[in-house]
């Protein structure tokens, strides 16, 4: 799905035009990014947070060559559903 299907599916729902919905999800998304610039996590309850872990740094290999190669420190965006998302999506068929 992307933005685009979302906007159509909330305008659908909600009756409001697919301009304002539009508006309304970049709004959201961008109040997201700004909040994980400033190092806050989102917490949405029922649905799961958004995060910025730090990955230490490590050394890795060069696949082709097997040379060693540092990777620095890092910060990472994480996701983690609530339980009640986890358990909504475990009860569904496999297909």
């Amino acid at each position: 799905m992307t933005k685009a299907d979302l906007v159509e599916k909330v305008a659908e729902r909600t009756g409001l035009t697919r301009t304002d919905v539009a508006v309304v999800v970049d709004s959201f998304l961008d109040t997201i990014k700004k909040s994980m610039e400033e190092m806050q996590n989102i917490e949405i309850r029922g649905f799961g947070t958004f995060k910025i872990k730090l990955r230490k740094a490590r050394k890795a290999r060069n696949p082709r060559t097997g040379d060693e190669v540092p990777v620095p420190d890092r910060k990472v965006p994480v996701f983690k559903p609530s339980n009640e998302f986890k358990d909504l999506i475990t009860k569904l068929p496999l297909q």
